[in-house]
């Protein structure tokens, strides 16, 4: 029973790793909360579950979502854990370390921890401030900091820059 137990600590734990890639720097010590109506292990393949009114917050984090899955590969396998998150919209706010807010929504968020990838698929949007992108997918690439926006063919991305909080930016650095 022991071992179950640290797995599933383990496994909830990565949610720390996934959850902060963006957040301010006094987040990733701060505790996790994950708040879900169900939960299940399945420890043969190293799957995490939380199901139905998925709350999940760590410092200025706050993530809801209908589903989040959090998988972890074989150890030999030199991969690290992914996290998917299913919703009518998944929402993420958080602060930067400049004090602003960043909030987004996607009807799935996939977030690969050994690429440092971000996808967000399905009505997906990224909005700080009152500057906001929208697009079918937006993906983001932590590492490099590059950000990329699809339509889907029907509809086109879309982007709203406020200049004047663009200049308050510039100023501050």
């Amino acid at each position: 029973m022991k071992l179950s137990i640290n797995k599933l600590l383990f496994l909830s734990g990565l949610m720390l790793t996934s959850v902060s890639a963006f957040a301010l720097k006094d987040d990733t010590s701060k505790p996790i909360n994950i708040e879900s109506d169900n939960q299940s292990l399945d420890m043969e393949n190293s799957v995490v579950t939380f199901s139905d009114n998925v709350v999940i917050t760590q410092g200025s984090i706050l993530i809801k979502a209908n589903k989040v899955v959090i998988t972890r590969p074989a150890e030999d396998s030199g991969k690290k854990e992914t996290v998917d998150a299913f919703g009518s919209p998944v929402t993420f706010h958080q602060l930067l370390d400049d004090g602003k807010p960043v909030d987004g929504k996607a009807n799935k968020v996939h977030y690969d921890l050994g690429t440092e990838f971000l996808t967000l698929t399905g009505n997906a949007e990224l909005k700080q401030l009152d500057s906001k992108i929208n697009g079918e997918l937006i993906t983001y690439d932590v590492k490099k900091q590059q950000l990329k926006a699809n339509g889907n063919g029907k509809s086109r991305v879309k982007t709203v820059l406020i200049p004047a909080q663009l200049n308050d930016q510039k100023k501050k650095k």
